[in-house]
């Protein structure tokens, strides 16, 4: 599918030069297996976004390569599942993100002038980006002001200071924007929060809306705060992000999140949407590692169209000491709703061999024990020492000087919720 050229092109994140999504070839039975991931070419990323195991793609003139399912399924089987445990990168430590933030969101200039214009929207599967890619810069005075620039375009900027009971203290900026025409419309928000518990959180909002009728939200927050029960300090990552099309049936909508606590526990994962038109996609995703030597991870995504065409693809693995298992499931369900499926598993006994199984609903099955070494990840590529040394912003927040006496213990609770009235986009119930 591609899009009239001769159209206004906005820059919204969804709107794609040249777009791969599934073809009617799903309609004969063929499930399309290119490098283990989603593909969507888009052209807010200039890349095509892989998304680990099957892909659900062609355009206009098809896909790049397509293969039928292969007479030698343990090999195939385990071939995909291979490149699908290894092709991730977890997106919150990709360094891209900082000049892309600079380009498209410029920071504040001096108090006598406006802060200039963000009506860009947020990029799909940029993660959770680090405190200093937010450039987040909170007056250290209250200020009330706004202006009008030469081009007739206005904006506001507002700051001050927030006090409650225990010790909360909320420093926020806001500032916002619109142009002459009110068209293009942006807001954007910075706040910092500590109490006398040691709770501290860095957070930003933006939403907007340009002349193209494209709209957008997005928040990113930052936690450190001590566990009630154990005692042990934790810090908290998240990021939700969504924009829909203001041209035609398109939208997306991600949320992410880490967690870490100083004895090595990590936990990653997202949940993510999108649509274009008639296609529609969900992908999950989470891993966990405990510390002490135990893997858990998984994924599941699936796709449908109007037409009632859908597919999908599952994994999960768990690991401790060198054995565990992997098993999954892809799968496909044609309009007039028959269903095809194949399922695999590997049981990895920590002795050098390795039981592989599986079978699909076209009756081919296999069952077979093969010398192979175990290889998994026991530990994070991104844990409590990096995320301590990339929250320097975070830990430096002063919280008010407490007053001699005591003061009550508060109630910790989960992570604190997104703020609400912020729903995603529509989602329809998954069928499989």
């Amino acid at each position: 599918m591609t899009l009239n050229s001769g159209a206004p092109r906005p820059p919204f994140a969804l709107r794609l030069r040249e777009v791969d999504f599934p073809p009617t070839l799903l309609l004969q039975r063929k499930l399309l297996i290119l490098r283990g991931g989603f593909r969507f070419k888009c052209c807010c990323s200039d890349k095509v976004v892989p998304i680990r195991s099957v892909v659900i793609g062609a355009g206009r003139k098809g896909v790049d390569k397509i293969e039928e399912w292969p007479s030698d399924l343990s090999k195939k089987v385990h071939k995909v599942r291979v490149q699908a445990s290894s092709a991730w990168s977890f997106a919150s430590s990709q360094p891209q993100l900082a000049s892309r933030q600079e380009k498209f969101f410029p920071r504040c200039t001096s108090r006598n002038s406006g802060p200039q214009s963000r009506d860009t929207p947020p990029k799909r599967d940029t993660g959770i980006a680090n405190e200093k890619d937010m450039g987040i810069n909170l007056l250290t005075e209250d200020v009330n002001e706004s202006g009008i620039n030469e081009d007739g375009s206005s904006w506001y900027r507002e700051s001050g200071e927030d006090l409650g009971e225990n010790g909360y203290r909320c420093r926020w900026t806001r500032m916002g924007g619109q142009s002459s025409d009110a068209s293009s419309k942006w807001k954007e928000s910075w706040w910092e929060k500590s109490d006398w518990t040691g709770y501290k959180e860095l957070g930003v909002e933006k939403s907007g809306r340009n002349s193209q009728g494209d709209s957008w939200w997005e928040t990113w927050r930052e936690v450190i705060h001590q566990d009630e029960w154990s005692n042990i300090a934790r810090i908290e990552r998240s990021a939700q992000k969504q924009a829909k099309s203001g041209t035609e049936n398109a939208g997306w909508y991600e949320n992410w999140w880490e967690k870490y606590d100083a004895k090595g526990s990590t936990e990653k994962g997202a949940n993510k949407y999108g649509r274009l038109n008639e296609q529609s996609w969900w992908e999950k995703w989470g891993e966990h590692y405990d510390g002490r030597g135990s893997v858990l991870k998984w994924t599941d995504k699936w796709a449908e169209t109007e037409i009632g065409t859908k597919w999908g693809d599952k994994w999960e693995e768990k690991f401790f000491g060198g054995v565990g298992s992997r098993q999954g499931e892809t799968w496909h369900v044609t309009p007039a709703g028959e269903r095809w499926s194949r399922t695999w598993g590997e049981e990895h006994f920590g002795n050098g061999k390795v039981h592989k199984y599986g079978k699909s609903t076209t009756g081919e099955s296999w069952d077979i024990v093969v010398n192979e070494e175990t290889y998994y990840k026991a530990e994070p590529h991104y844990g409590w020492a990096d995320v301590v040394g990339d929250s320097t912003q975070l830990l430096s927040i002063q919280p008010q000087e407490k007053p001699p006496g005591g003061y009550p213990y508060p109630d910790f609770g989960s992570f604190p919720p997104p703020p609400q009235g912020r729903d995603p986009p529509s989602m329809p119930p998954r069928n499989q």
